[in-house]
C-alpha cells in the first residue's frame, strides 16, 4: 500500500501515500468519449493531450481536467484507470480540512491485489500543488499506483516531494469537493480515520461497517478529449 511518510508537523502525508492554474488548450478538438472498461491492468496507453474526467460522487459531480504535458506518466495512468472504471465505488477515505481529500483504494480486494504492483515512474513536477489540483499519492520514489489526492489549499510544500500535479478540478470544487465528509480526519493516532492496510485487506466492507459517513465515487468517466493541433 503506498503510504507517504508524515509531512513534518504541518499536516502528515502519512498515508498521503500517495499524497494549477488551468493552462489554455488553444486550438483543440473536443468531443464526448465513450468509456471502455476493457483495459489491461497496469498497461497504460498514451493519453490524449488533455481530457476531462467527470466524477459523480455521493455529494454530486465534479470535473477534473488532466493535462498530459504536466505529468505524462500520471496522465496516462489516470486515463487507464478511468477507462477501466476503476474508481467506481471507491471511498474518500482521508479527508483533512485545509489539506487534502485522498482516494483511490479499491473497495474490491481482488482489484486492489491486481493493481498493487503496477507502479509508475515519477514525473517531474511542473505545476504546483495549489487548491483544486490533483496529484498521485506515493510512498517514495517511483511508487505511484492508483491513489490520488485533491488539494484543498496551498500545499506547494509538496512540490519538491515527488508529488507531480497532473490535473485540476474545473467544476464542482466549491460545491462538491469542499463538502466531502471530513469528520474522521487522519488515521490513528492523529485522528479517527480508517487504516489503509485494513482497506487493502477488507475493502469497502471494512469502510461501510466502521466509517459509514465517508463519501464515495459513484462513477468516473472520460467525457471529453482534446488533441492539440
Amino acid at each position: 500500500m503506498t503510504a507517504l511518510a508524515p509531512l513534518a508537523p504541518l499536516a502528515p502525508l502519512a498515508p498521503l501515500v500517495a499524497l494549477a492554474a488551468l493552462a489554455a488548450v488553444g486550438s483543440a478538438c473536443a468531443a464526448p468519449v465513450t468509456s471502455k472498461p476493457a483495459v489491461a491492468v497496469g498497461t497504460d496507453a498514451a493519453a490524449p493531450d488533455s481530457f476531462t474526467v467527470r466524477f459523480l460522487s455521493s455529494r454530486g459531480a465534479f470535473d477534473v481536467r488532466v493535462h498530459r504535458d504536466w505529468a505524462p506518466r500520471g496522465a496516462d495512468r489516470i486515463y487507464s484507470l478511468a477507462r477501466a472504471r476503476y474508481f467506481d465505488g471507491v471511498r474518500f477515505f482521508r479527508v483533512v480540512p485545509g489539506f487534502v481529500a485522498q482516494f483511490g483504494l479499491s473497495g474490491d480486494t481482488a482489484v486492489t491485489r491486481a493493481w498493487r504492483g503496477t507502479r509508475i515512474p515519477d514525473d517531474t513536477a511542473r505545476k504546483s500543488n495549489v487548491r483544486g489540483t490533483l496529484s498521485f499519492a506515493a510512498g517514495g520514489a517511483n511508487t505511484r499506483t492508483t491513489q490520488l489526492f485533491i488539494n484543498f489549499g496551498d500545499n506547494s510544500r509538496l512540490d519538491t516531494l515527488r508529488f507531480a500535479v497532473f490535473g485540476q478540478v474545473t467544476a464542482g470544487m466549491d460545491a462538491v469537493v469542499d463538502s466531502l465528509y471530513k469528520g474522521y480526519g487522519e488515521a490513528a493516532p492523529r485522528g479517527q480515520g480508517p487504516s489503509q492496510d485494513s482497506i487493502g485487506r477488507q475493502g469497502n466492507a471494512y469502510l461501510i461497517r466502521g466509517y459509514p459517513k465517508l463519501d464515495h465515487v459513484i462513477s468516473a468517466r472520460i467525457v471529453q478529449e482534446w488533441k492539440h493541433r
